[in-house]
């Protein structure tokens, strides 16, 4: 819900252009469906703990 919310102030803002959106929400489920989904996971976990530490 929130990564919706968050796309469509985005594209109401003019920051990011619906077609551009499109293109990047296909292409992020598209990855979620390979077997590299884990890892990324668990990168942008670590990254986002670190990042929360600072």
């Amino acid at each position: 819900m929130a990564v919706s919310i968050s796309a469509v102030v985005l594209v109401k803002g003019g920051y990011v252009r619906v077609g551009s959106m499109l293109a990047c929400t296909l292409f992020g489920l598209t990855l979620a469906a390979t077997g590299l989904a884990p890892t990324i996971n668990s990168g942008l976990a670590s990254l986002a703990g670190l990042l929360s530490s600072l």
